[in-house]
């Protein structure tokens, strides 16, 4: 059933923003479009590509032309929508900049909508990276943010202007969102990895690690939008508990294929590139319980066992 099947009078027809509208956008779109809301909601996707104008009409949406890193692009923003899914990611870099941890796209955003009337609610996809390592401890939304990489400090900023954003009234809710899978998406599976014959950590080394089904995550994403509290964080995740040899190794099992090589954590940077490497250095397990309790959301695939077999 949609999400919006049961919504009381008061939050039908409203105008839906969608900034940063990739693979999860997209399923956000096709489920609004397609479900018992459909015709309550009127979707508009921002877009820097021309090129996608169309295959995003033949959606059904309202594609609008705008560049987060030219805030000039964005005026028409403003007074727009009654709600926004904001789910475009900071830089990926800012070399040498002194504000390189800040998101000045997320400041852009919120910049624009505060020139007219305000949205009702806005939603934010951040990243389980804001922790920084936990050593494999259970992590609630309450737990102080501390990013190890650039990449997750500057989330924590756009975090700042969320929130600071929902001071003026807006209804601002934050999705703390892990590793996303899928077998229809783009680099979705272990899969390649697994051909590639990367290793992973031996197990005394290993790290937790958590995911989630991009259906699921487009449907905590909608549930957000309609349900999150005001000022709210929750955990994007799934319910699996495992560290991330294991998921490798059952994922070889699924596929047939032969089961990663295993490495020390001494010798894993002859191996893995630093990036990966990075990734393996964090462990922490994702408490969702707001999500199942406040967003009310049933998982379609509550652990990855079910995701990558559906």
């Amino acid at each position: 059933m949609s999400t919006l099947g049961a919504l009381p009078a008061r939050f039908r027809r409203q105008r839906l923003l969608i900034v940063g509208c990739g693979d999860v956008g997209t399923r956000v779109v096709r489920r609004l479009m397609g479900g018992p809301g459909a015709q309550r909601v009127r979707v508009l996707v921002l877009t820097t590509e021309p090129a996608r104008v169309p295959a995003l009409r033949a959606l059904g949406v309202t594609p609008l032309l705008g560049n987060l890193d030219a805030p000039a692009t964005l005026r028409r923003l403003a007074g727009l929508a009654t709600r926004v899914l904001h789910l475009a990611p900071p830089p990926t870099s800012t070399t040498g900049s002194d504000n390189w941890w800040r998101d000045p796209r997320t400041l852009s955003l919120v910049r624009a909508l505060r020139r007219r009337t305000l949205p009702h609610a806005l939603v934010y996809g951040s990243t389980s990276g804001v922790y920084g390592d936990c050593a494999g401890a259970w992590v609630s939304e309450t737990r102080p943010v501390a990013p190890g990489t650039p990449r997750a400090q500057r989330r924590v900023d756009a975090e700042r202007v969320v929130r600071h954003f929902g001071r003026a009234g807006v209804r601002t809710s934050i999705l703390r969102i892990p590793g996303i899978y899928a077998p229809d998406r783009e680099n979705g599976t272990p899969e390649a990895r697994l051909r590639r014959g990367t290793p992973v950590l031996q197990a005394q080394d290993d790290v937790y690690t958590n995911h989630i089904h991009a259906d699921d995550l487009a449907r905590a994403c909608t549930a957000a939008l309609w349900r999150g509290a005001a000022q709210r964080i929750y955990h994007a995740s799934d319910d699996s508990q495992l560290k991330m040899g294991d998921y490798f190794d059952w994922a070889a099992d699924l596929y047939g294929l032969p089961r990663p090589p295993r490495v020390p954590r001494s010798s894993a940077k002859e191996y893995l590139p630093l990036a990966l490497l990075s990734f393996m250095g964090e462990s922490r397990r994702l408490d969702n319980t707001r999500l199942h309790r406040e967003l009310r959301l049933q998982l379609r695939y509550p652990t990855v066992w079910e995701g990558l077999r559906a």
